[in-house]
């Protein structure tokens, strides 16, 4: 699920308990306790908040629109697929213009570019809704994929696989190259992603 789909869907369902919580309390009780402890949730009020529990490194997914002009998304939902042949697995809201790129069908080309911590501001740029993301930052063209230069691990991928469910499309790619370079990861937790994942300060026991 893109970052920002996952915050509209949140606004939703937040609407939604204001309005009917209170029939809801005295009707069917309050909803399936998640692991005895916080607040009940049914399966679709408390989805997006569980989820926001989920630690997870975010990725742009970049791609080449039709007019030859680059286009990409904020992802968090992206995961190895499998290692032979190397594959990668990402969900992309069917709203989004990357995704009707690629959802043509098999063959179509993308780049996945996971984010280092110094990368809030990119990522930023990708979650939101601009015309031209690629403006004032720096890409160039791998063949057919727009590259984002600078980030520690990319991934030039070939669509194999597509299933569309519900709002979104899960996407297989085969990757075809591949680059790593040594970099502290962007973290996405709770809607926040500013979190580290360096050692505990000096002093004090790790947690656990």
């Amino acid at each position: 699920m893109d970052l920002r789909q996952q915050e509209k869907r949140q606004g939703r369902e937040h609407e939604q308990d204001r309005g009917q919580g209170q029939d809801r309390d005295q009707g069917q009780g309050q909803g399936r306790d998640l692991g005895g402890r916080g607040r009940g949730a049914g399966p679709a009020d408390g989805f997006t908040e569980a989820m926001s529990r989920l630690v997870s490194g975010v990725a742009v997914v970049s791609a080449r629109r039709d007019d030859g002009r680059p286009c990409g998304l904020l992802v968090s939902s992206l995961c190895s697929y499998s290692a032979s042949p190397p594959s990668i697995l990402v969900a992309l809201a069917r709203s989004s213009r990357t995704c009707r790129e690629l959802a043509a069908g098999p063959g179509a080309h993308f780049g996945v570019h996971l984010l280092a911590r110094t990368h809030s501001a990119l990522a930023q740029t990708f979650a939101g809704s601009s015309e031209d993301k690629f403006a004032d930052v720096l890409w160039e063209w791998d063949g057919p994929v727009p590259r984002l230069a600078g980030v520690p691990v990319y991934a030039k991928c070939r669509t194999g696989v597509l299933l569309p469910h519900g709002d979104h499309v899960i996407v297989v790619g085969e990757v075809v190259d591949c680059a790593v370079a040594e970099a502290e990861p962007l973290v996405y937790f709770r809607r926040r992603l500013d979190w580290s994942l360096g050692p505990p300060a000096r002093g004090r026991p790790p947690a656990g």
